[in-house]
């Protein structure tokens, strides 16, 4: 485990302090976990934009091509 000392402003750490609390967790876990959803979202959006980079236009289209033309169901059309 590693340590780092984080400088921030007082509004946000005030408002970390309240979030942690009301969570029920230490700032650190606070961060952290903050810190980790921060990252996970990077990562899937680097995944994704990788995969995009693969997809091929016309295999796309052809796959379209072989959905039925029909109005949505209704629950779709909420």
């Amino acid at each position: 485990m590693s340590a780092i000392s984080l400088r921030l402003p007082n509004s946000i750490h005030s408002r970390v302090r309240h979030l942690a609390k009301y969570d029920g967790v230490s700032v650190n876990q606070f961060i952290t976990v903050a810190l980790t959803e921060k990252l996970s979202v990077m990562n899937a959006a680097e995944y994704f934009e990788e995969k995009a980079k693969k997809g091929n236009r016309e295999k796309y289209d052809k796959v379209l091509s072989k959905v039925p033309k029909r109005e949505p169901l209704e629950y779709d059309k909420k």
